[in-house]
């Protein structure tokens, strides 16, 4: 037996937290994107990327998008948590269009943020497009093995929030005073969600899901790699391709 406590406890239990994380992850895209674009119109000032060129309608697409996944991820665990599960299911067809749309907006976005000299200060541009490059790469991987799991919740439900979590970087980057910090501060502050939902797990089951386990290591294995190939030869000559 999986869990420790009776179905309908645990059940109870699992309801809380995962609508818990949603709401976290949530307010972390709020408050990361708050001050450059959410907010903007309040605060003044003309919006801008990273490197200074103003928000073409492609971001603007790029960020309708993955807002759309913020509110879509918040009513899909609502749902659950008011145990309206078939229209979960229903829902679930949606999402996994939007994660495709998601993830061609968001090479596309990549490629021409580089193109247009989008970086943080001090970074080659090409070499950064590798951080959302491979974002797009280990979001379509989590996505499709949760669709491929969706008839076993316990996978599913850990491998889509940890789809969730493998995007939550960019916001916590831009949080105040993180980017300065650099790569291993704010992709560590990320995975504190891995850290969250593992602490969970041995909490309420005595054990860590195997989804977190191979999830979890796959968003933690992309740091080191996608930093490392960033700067090779071979990924300069892709993306002076990609970017030509």
């Amino acid at each position: 037996m999986e869990t420790t406590l009776t179905a309908p406890v645990q059940g109870m239990r699992d309801r809380r937290f995962y609508t818990g994380m949603a709401i976290a992850l949530a307010l972390t895209v709020l408050f990361g994107f708050g001050r450059t674009y959410y907010f903007k119109p309040i605060l003044g000032g003309p919006l801008k990327t990273f490197g200074g060129g103003p928000i073409t309608p492609l971001f603007h697409l790029h960020a309708a998008l993955f807002t759309s996944w913020v509110l879509l991820f918040l009513v899909q665990t609502s749902l659950v948590a008011t145990r309206r599960v078939a229209v979960h299911r229903k829902l679930g067809i949606a999402g996994v269009v939007l994660a495709a749309a998601m993830v061609v907006v968001g090479v596309s976005a990549a490629v021409a943020g580089a193109r247009r000299g989008s970086a943080p200060p001090g970074t080659d541009p090409l070499a950064f497009m590798a951080i959302p490059f491979f974002d797009m790469v280990v979001f379509s991987a989590l996505v499709t093995a949760a669709f491929l799991k969706r008839k076993d919740r316990e996978w599913h439900k850990r491998l889509m929030l940890l789809a969730y979590i493998s995007l939550i970087t960019a916001a916590i980057a831009r949080l105040p005073g993180v980017l300065a910090l650099g790569p291993p501060v704010f992709f560590g502050l990320s995975f504190l969600f891995v850290v969250a939902g593992i602490v969970y797990d041995v909490i309420s089951r005595r054990r860590v899901h195997p989804a977190y386990l191979w999830g979890g290591g796959w968003i933690l294995l992309s740091v080191p790699l996608r930093l490392m190939v960033s700067t090779t030869a071979a990924w300069t000559a892709f993306a002076r391709w990609a970017t030509s």
